[in-house]
């Protein structure tokens, strides 16, 4: 039991505390969660899209990856907060919950995998980018992505 005491004191803090004992904080700021998972999903979407071929082939990856840097980094922190939020208030219950470290896990990977391999891959020349590596890098930021979002929605029904 190795993080059971840190998920003891986030569970205990005044904000865990106030989120549960509130009717209302608690739906509010899931759906924002929700709402910002939205917006990331759709600038992963964007991006893999193009580099699958398939969408905005007028601009090159890079320029699609940079345009919706703001919007992706912006619905990234926006879920971090708001998931450390919903976290909180029910920590000792994510403890005890597999779909939570499923989702915890695929949110790691899908993190350095979007800022490292995508990143790259869509900073590449299109004369040096090679179909393999846009289509697997695509791919698999749409797999883990959904996945976190899967994992998430498991959540609760465990």
């Amino acid at each position: 039991m190795p993080f059971h005491s840190f998920f003891q004191w986030c569970d205990d803090t005044a904000l865990a505390v106030a989120i549960r004992d509130s009717r209302f904080l608690f739906p509010i700021i899931e759906s924002i969660h929700i709402l910002a998972l939205a917006v990331l999903l759709g600038t992963v979407i964007v991006v893999s899209l193009r580099l699958l071929g398939v969408g905005l082939t007028r601009s090159s990856a890079s320029e699609v990856y940079g345009t919706l840097s703001g919007l992706r980094n912006g619905a990234l922190v926006t879920m971090i907060v708001t998931g450390f939020m919903l976290f909180s208030s029910e920590a000792i219950k994510c403890y005890e919950n597999p779909p939570f470290w499923a989702k915890m896990i695929m949110l790691f990977f899908a993190i350095v995998f979007q800022y490292t391999v995508v990143r790259s891959t869509t900073n590449k020349p299109a004369v040096s980018l090679s179909r393999f590596r846009a289509t697997a890098a695509a791919c698999l930021s749409l797999f883990l992505w959904f996945g976190v979002g899967a994992a998430g929605r498991a959540i609760g029904f465990y």
